[in-house]
C-alpha cells in the first residue's frame, strides 16, 4: 500500500505540473479573449501532452528477444538487492573461485567465511560464468597453449560440478542478449565462437583478426552492438549483433603520466611517473547506466578510458591506480568500482600497489581510494547481492579480498595457485550476459 500510494503521489504531482505548465502556455497568449472556449481546451491538451511526452521516459528499442529495458536511465535497474529472481531463490549462497595454476575451483562460504570445498576441473580456469537462465555457473578452462579447453558446468542448488564438454579455447564467455548463443571467446584464435548455450554445440564463428588478446566486453543498452577489449592491440572492437560482423576498431591513446608500480612500502598509491608504454592493455569493460558511455580499464594507462559506443570515439579518461583492471557497477547503480592489479606486468609478484578506486558514475570524479592493506593484487570478481561487499581476487598472493564497500576494509582468504575470475552467487537480475555477472 505504502509503495501505491508513493506512486500515485508522484502520478498526482506530474499531472498537476501538466496541468500548470498547460495553463501557462494557454495564458500566454496575447490573444486569449478572442480564443473560442473548444480552442483552449484543445491547446490544453496539445500543450499537456507536449510537457507530458518530454518528461516520460525513453523507450529503447531492443533486438528482438531481448528482455526490455526496465529504466532507459539505469540500465542496471533490475540488478538492485530487489531484484533477485525466483529462478535462484534455492541457489547456495557462495564464492567460486578459478585458481589457474591449481586447475581447480575453490568453494567459499561468505557468511562463514571459510572455505567448504575446492574440487578440480579443467586446465586453466579462467573464469566462472552464469548462464544467461542463471541456472549453470560454467567454469571456462583455456587450456593455455593447447587444444584441450573445456567448459565445467556447476549446479548453483548443489555447489558441485558436472561433466565438463570439450569447447576450443574458452579463455571467457558471454551471452547474446537474446539468450540464443554463447559467445565463447577465443583468445589464442583471435575469435569469437557462438554455441548453443546449454549444449555448447558451435552455431558459427566471427573472426576477430585484428583483435590481438580479445578477451572482455560489454553490450549496448539495446542489444545491437558489443565492445570487446583487444588486450595486446591496445584497442577495441565493436561486433555488429545484428549483422554478425565487426564494424569497427578503436585504438586507445595513452596518458602522458602514470602510476609508479613500487612496492606498498617504499611510495604511496599517489606517486607518478612519465608514461612510456606506447600501447594500453584494456582489460575489463561496463556501460554507464544510461548506455551512452562505456568505461574500459587498462593496465598500461592506470586507469579507465570513457568511450561513445555508438560512434567508436574516446571521448575521457579517469586516472585509478596501478593496472587497472575489473570494472563493477554499485547495486544502485549510481558508482562503480575499478580493481587496480598493482603490476603492469601479466605475471606481476606478491604484495603489489593494489587497490580499489571507486567513481561516481554521474560525475566521474573518484570518490574514495582503497588500498589494499600490506599489497595485493585485485583482479576479478563481483558485488554482493546487498551491495554491502564487492569480493576480488588476489590473482598473484594466492587469495581472495572481501571488501566492505562502506568503508573500504578487506579481510583476506587463502585460495589456490592464481585465483581469477571468481563470482559470488546468487546475484539480482533477470538475465546473465556472461563473464563474472554481468547481468541486467
Amino acid at each position: 500500500m505504502k509503495k501505491l500510494s508513493l506512486i500515485g503521489l508522484a502520478l498526482s504531482a506530474v499531472l498537476a505540473a501538466v496541468v500548470i505548465f498547460a495553463c501557462f502556455k494557454i495564458n500566454s497568449s496575447k490573444n486569449l479573449s478572442a480564443v473560442a472556449p473548444e480552442a483552449k481546451a484543445e491547446a490544453v491538451i496539445a500543450a499537456a501532452t507536449t510537457f507530458a511526452t518530454a518528461i516520460a521516459p525513453q523507450r529503447i528499442a531492443t533486438i528482438a528477444g531481448m528482455p526490455p529495458v526496465i529504466d532507459s536511465e539505469n540500465l542496471y535497474s533490475e540488478t538492485r538487492e530487489s531484484g533477485l529472481s525466483s529462478v535462484v531463490k534455492n541457489d547456495l549462497l557462495r564464492v567460486y573461485v578459478p585458481n589457474l595454476r591449481s586447475n581447480s575451483v575453490t568453494v567459499i562460504d561468505p557468511v562463514a567465511m571459510k572455505v567448504v570445498d575446492t574440487f578440480k576441473v579443467g586446465v586453466a580456469p579462467q573464469h566462472v560464468i552464469p548462464s544467461w537462465d542463471l541456472r549453470t555457473l560454467w567454469v571456462a578452462n583455456n587450456a593455455e597453449g593447447t587444444d584441450n579447453g573445456s567448459l565445467t558446468p556447476i549446479d548453483p542448488l548443489t555447489a558441485k560440478p558436472g561433466k565438463a564438454l570439450p569447447v576450443d579455447d574458452p579463455y571467457n564467455m558471454y551471452f547474446s542478449p537474446d539468450g540464443t548463443s554463447a559467445i565463447v571467446v577465443a583468445e589464442a584464435k583471435h575469435r569469437l565462437d557462438f554455441r548453443d548455450p546449454k549444449t555448447m554445440k558451435l552455431q558459427y564463428s566471427i573472426d576477430v583478426p585484428k583483435c590481438k588478446g580479445i578477451n572482455h566486453a560489454d553490450f549496448s543498452i539495446d542489444g545491437k552492438y558489443a565492445l570487446f577489449t583487444c588486450e595486446f592491440a591496445g584497442s577495441i572492437a565493436k561486433l555488429d549483433l545484428v549483422n554478425r560482423k565487426v564494424s569497427g576498431y578503436l585504438t586507445l591513446t595513452m596518458p602522458t603520466t602514470r602510476f609508479r608500480s613500487v612496492p606498498t612500502t617504499s611510495g604511496t598509491l599517489a606517486d607518478t611517473e612519465i608514461c612510456s608504454s606506447k600501447q594500453g592493455m584494456p582489460q575489463d569493460v561496463r556501460s554507464s547506466p544510461d548506455g551512452k558511455r562505456f568505461y574500459v580499464a587498462d593496465m598500461e594507462a592506470d586507469g579507465v578510458h570513457i568511450i561513445d559506443g555508438d560512434n567508436l570515439i574516446k571521448i575521457g579518461f579517469i586516472a585509478t591506480g596501478v593496472a587497472a583492471h575489473g570494472v563493477y557497477p554499485s547495486r544502485d547503480g549510481k558508482h562503480f568500482y575499478v580493481s587496480n592489479r598493482g603490476s603492469h606486468q601479466i605475471h606481476g609478484g606478491k604484495k603489489g600497489k593494489g587497490s580499489i578506486t571507486v567513481i561516481d558514475f554521474a560525475s566521474e570524479k573518484i570518490i574514495a581510494q582503497w588500498p589494499i592493506p600490506g599489497g595485493g593484487s585485485p583482479d576479478m570478481g563481483n558485488v554482493s547481492a546487498d551491495g554491502k561487499e564487492l569480493w576480488l581476487s588476489g590473482r598473484f598472493d594466492d587469495e581472495v579480498y572481501r571488501i566492505d564497500t562502506r568503508n573500504g576494509k578487506v579481510t583476506k582468504i587463502a585460495v589456490g595457485q592464481e585465483p581469477h575470475g571468481l563470482t559470488l552467487w546468487p546475484q539480482p537480475g533477470r538475465y546473465s550476459l556472461g563473464h563474472t555477472g554481468n547481468l541486467r
